[in-house]
């Protein structure tokens, strides 16, 4: 086992693949040739045996039920012409279905004489029934037809068939004791290597395993560094760079979550849309630099306001924020949302070519309502940019909220 201890990392699991394959391979084998086995006795068994058994079975019953009583019936009188016709021929293409189907399936060697003899005697009956039919068609009374020679005729087909049935049900019992000796022997051939390969698998693993397990700890070291690695990663594919709030791609994620959380608990949810008034201008007044400045004051306000577990706060793009609450009702958040208004026009950030103030102000669409499963998923968004296109419209430095998301009624408040 020296060469396992050697081997890399990479190649000991490959090893161990190899050989879990293998193992499994040739259980499979083993398995398949059992099962087809297995296969062949019960096929022998219940197709060379039970079915032809019901079928010949029938074949005396048709002869006794659906063409002795028929006639008797029909000498009698006691059955129309057309009743008896049609049972007649019915009975016979049922026999004639019956022993196809019987003689389709697999016959041995040694019965095909006798099958042959009885086929014979078959169409010797059925041509007896064939004449009583046609006397029937040609309107003759068979009232007086020979009831020895019916009774002859039936009696000596159900002696033949009833010798078949015999020799099928000999066959059946020899079929299946050699069926359980084959089974016996089989199980044991199969417990006895797969004992031996499943020994010989345990051996080689616990080697490749007490190996494997000599590398656990540098993995273990390496999977830590990763996983702070990945966290960092997370966080920062998740936050905008320059406020540090949660970018587009995490608001695509969280929303998704909380809706559906608050549909299945019917609580409130809120979304606000906030946008930064005239920041075109305010760009192209005071440069880049300063429009950072103004993004990141806004996304303090923000902070400083929303510190809520369930509260958060995202910058959807460009001068764009996003806001979205859980279990807060209509009333604490349009506080909220003029709070926010206030917080921003109150840190006095000049803005000389705003139209509403002296200082830099946002507006805000707001949606609240209980969510439950008829809330669409885009609903509160769509709603939310509505709302905050009515609030740019009628004056901007406000927040417009509506709690209604099937049409837009909306409170404006400046």
């Amino acid at each position: 086992m020296q060469f396992i201890e050697a081997l890399k990392l990479r190649s000991k699991l490959f090893f161990l693949f190899i050989l879990i394959t293998l193992g499994l391979i040739s259980v499979g084998i083993m398995g398949t040739t059992y099962v087809n086995s297995m296969k062949k006795n019960m096929d022998s068994l219940y197709f060379g045996s039970l079915v032809p058994v019901t079928e010949l079975n029938d074949i005396i019953q048709t002869y006794h039920i659906g063409l002795a009583d028929t006639i008797y019936k029909a000498s009698r009188l006691e059955l129309s012409t057309d009743e008896t016709i049609f049972a007649i021929e019915n009975a016979l293409k049922e026999i004639e279905k019956r022993w196809s189907s019987y003689m389709s399936h697999f016959k041995r060697d040694d019965e095909m004489e006798y099958i042959s003899y009885t086929d014979m005697e078959i169409r010797t009956t059925n041509r007896y029934f064939l004449k009583v039919l046609n006397a029937v068609k040609s309107g003759k009374d068979i009232s007086n037809l020979s009831i020895n020679t019916l009774e002859k005729q039936v009696s000596n087909i159900h002696y033949v068939i009833q010798k078949l049935i015999n020799y099928e049900v000999r066959v059946a019992q020899y079929e299946r004791k050699k069926f359980l000796d084959t089974y016996r022997h089989t199980m044991l051939q199969i417990g006895v290597v797969l004992s031996l390969i499943i020994f010989g698998i345990l051996v080689v693993l616990m080697y490749v395993f007490r190996s494997i397990q000599d590398d656990h700890s540098k993995l273990e070291l390496a999977a830590k560094k990763l996983k702070l690695a990945n966290k960092k990663l997370e966080n920062a594919s998740y936050t905008d760079t320059l406020t540090t709030l949660h970018n587009r791609r995490y608001f695509n994620f969280v929303y998704e979550r909380e809706l559906k959380r608050a549909k299945r608990n019917k609580t409130y949810i809120t979304f606000m849309m906030l946008d930064i008034d005239y920041f075109k201008q305010y760009n192209d007044t005071y440069g880049h630099v300063e429009g950072d400045f103004a993004l990141k004051s806004v996304a303090k306000v923000l902070k400083d306001r929303l510190k809520r577990p369930s509260d958060y706060v995202f910058r959807l793009g460009g001068e764009e924020f996003g806001i979205l609450l859980s279990e807060t009702d209509e009333s604490s958040s349009a506080k909220l949302a003029r709070d926010i208004c206030d917080a921003v026009r109150f840190r006095e950030i000049k803005h000389e070519n705003s139209q509403v103030s002296e200082f830099l102000t946002i507006s805000i669409g707001v949606v609240c309502c209980v969510a439950d499963e008829a809330l669409n998923d885009e609903i509160l968004i769509s709603r939310a940019d509505e709302m905050l296109y009515v609030a740019k419209e009628s004056g901007r430095d406000r927040y417009i909220i509506t709690s209604n998301v099937s049409s837009a009624k909306a409170k404006i408040v400046a």
